[in-house]
């Protein structure tokens, strides 16, 4: 039976709790949620004592399952002061799966100021004086730890941002080839971490059997079904395994969604030089150690990441997503795709969350510390973070803070975090879940651009984010990856017909939204108990009042009809 463990900061105790039958079905985001809601003072210091961290694999961690090994990480977030989930691709749930371990959490804060690392194994839970990493950059981290480890383990690492207890700090976590290049990025979540003074947690899982699975036979059947879909859909195989997440530029420059100058537009003029066509050719081009498709997690088939290598062929970072190339991209008005690769390596060397660290250089270009469109300039100011200095540690505050800092009125966000890159006038549901989620703006809360709907029009935009917030919070439940609905071409009874085989009891899919809108309806209780409420569930100002010139709209949805988004029937 899978199970969960506790470590306690101040003392290092280790406890270790059984799953029970009826919690066989709770992982992911449904596992990190329940605990903070049920565990956590909504009112409490996010750095202090009562605040928990909770690494959360999905049921099927562990098994080769296409996309089914993603990690959340939970806890209050530092900078929406509401409850927070973010996940990440990587290797690390896989291993918690090969462990039967589904979950890890974090308590209290130690006594002292030494850095720690938590290292977990089939044999032993221990926690490893870790002085010699402090302020070390990521890479680095991950470079050392495999020396001290070994080469196979999976890690969770935080860089200075989370050491300094920044709030737009990050979680890194390796890749199938250790790269530590998979973020858990958003919400500050990484700055947690280093309240509890850890900066990585290693999994070893070395001898490990894997999850228990109640019917193998008919888990082995249903996941041949996924595979044979995924390998047989057309759209993974020339969109998303040819250009990845990137190949998003070219439809959102179209739709006017594309955030360009501090989501001033929604067009950029040099949105060809910085498309997922445009990087794969690049990369085709140079050869060397860049690649167009790249699997970031054990056993998935989408194959959607990528390497970026530099003009010589070396890579350059690894990968470059869409959110990444939108908000430290157009919407600084950067068209360099090798510029925003600097940009995005500097980022998770500090651990940082790009679309955060992107908001807040489109911020302070309106305010005019630097031009839209200086890249160089704009590396000048990761240094400031990477030096620590001042304004350096503004910036790694997030967009929301830099902005009211430097006296911006305009500022893309959320619960105070940045919005992803969509414009939200553009794509007007996905402008409702930025406003309602309890999560702040992230895209993956809700995604609409795929509904079958006129997106600047305001008709059926609730119904839209509605429907799209309980399914993909459906999938972080899971511990699936966002792109699994495409995949499958939204045939969530294969997920269905997977989880009766694991489980060993019949499940159907609406027990599965059962449990997404019991995880919203929790979180929404733990935000209001927190002193979030019905204002800050709405847009910046500047949507509702300032035409985006290329979607020729503005964002036209009353805050009275987005309160009645939480009618989860």
């Amino acid at each position: 039976m899978s199970e969960i463990i506790r470590i306690r900061m101040d003392d290092g105790s280790v406890t270790r709790e059984k799953l029970s039958n009826e919690e066989i079905r709770i992982g992911g985001r449904a596992l990190t949620s329940k605990i903070i809601s049920e565990e956590v003072d909504p009112a409490c210091d996010v750095f202090g004592s009562h605040n928990k961290l909770v690494f959360a694999a999905g049921p099927f961690a562990g098994t080769t399952v296409s996309c089914a090994n993603r990690l959340s990480v939970g806890g209050k977030s530092p900078m929406t002061g509401g409850i927070k989930e973010s996940n990440a691709g990587g290797n690390v749930a896989y291993k918690m799966g090969k462990l039967n371990l589904r979950g890890i959490v974090l308590e209290g804060i130690p006594t002292t100021k030494e850095l720690q690392i938590l290292y977990v194994s089939k044999d032993r839970i221990e926690l490893v004086p870790a002085s010699q990493y402090r302020s070390m950059p990521v890479y680095e981290t991950a470079d050392k730890l495999r020396e001290e480890f070994g080469k196979k383990v999976g890690m969770a690492i935080i860089g200075p941002a989370g050491e300094q207890l920044s709030m737009a700090a990050g979680i890194g976590c390796t890749d199938n080839e250790g790269r530590p290049s998979r973020f858990a990025a958003r919400g500050g979540i990484g700055a947690i971490m280093g309240s509890k003074g850890i900066k990585a947690v290693v999994i070893d899982d070395t001898g490990a059997k894997g999850p228990e699975i109640a019917d193998r036979e008919k888990f082995k059947t249903a996941q041949k079904a996924i595979t044979q879909e995924i390998l047989n859909n057309e759209q993974v195989a020339e969109t998303y395994t040819k250009l990845g997440t990137p190949g998003m530029v070219n439809i959102t420059n179209s739709m006017g969604a594309l955030p360009t100058r501090n989501f001033s537009r929604g067009s950029f003029e040099k949105a060809d030089e910085i498309s997922g066509q445009k990087m794969y050719e690049t990369i085709k081009a140079r050869g060397g150690e860049g690649n167009t498709s790249h699997s970031c997690m054990p056993g998935c088939l989408i194959r959607c990441s990528n390497v970026y290598a530099d003009a010589s062929g070396k890579e350059s970072v690894a990968p470059m997503e869409y959110e990444t190339i939108g908000l430290m991209g157009s919407n600084c008005g950067i068209g360099d795709l090798d510029i925003i690769a600097k940009l995005n390596y500097a980022c998770n060397d500090l651990g940082i969350d790009t679309i955060d660290m992107g908001g807040a250089i489109g911020v302070a270009m309106e305010a005019g510390l630097l031009e839209f469109g200086d890249g160089e300039g704009a590396l000048k100011l990761m240094e400031e973070v990477r030096n620590n200095t001042p304004l350096g540690k503004i910036l790694a505050s997030g967009g929301q803070r830099t902005g009211e800092i430097l006296g911006v009125r305009r500022i893309p966000a959320c619960k105070k975090q940045i919005m992803a890159a969509y414009d939200p006038r553009a794509i007007k549901g996905l402008g409702v879940t930025y406003a309602t989620s309890t999560m702040g703006a992230d895209h993956t809360a809700g995604q609409t651009i795929r509904a079958e709907l006129e997106h600047t029009n305001s008709k059926g935009q609730i119904e839209a984010s509605r429907n799209a917030q309980v399914i993909n919070t459906m999938i972080d439940c899971l511990g699936f990856c966002f792109f699994t609905g495409s995949g499958i071409n939204k045939k969530f009874e294969m997920i269905v017909e997977l989880m009766t085989a694991f489980a060993g009891s019949e499940c159907s899919l609406e027990d599965l939204k059962e449990i997404s809108r019991e995880t919203l309806r929790m979180e929404k209780d733990f935000n209001i108990r927190a002193g979030l409420n019905d204002s800050d569930d709405t847009l910046p100002e500047f949507f509702y009042t300032e035409e985006n010139p290329d979607a020729k709209t503005v964002f036209d949805i009353s805050k009275e009809a987005m309160q009645k988004i939480f009618t989860l029937e």
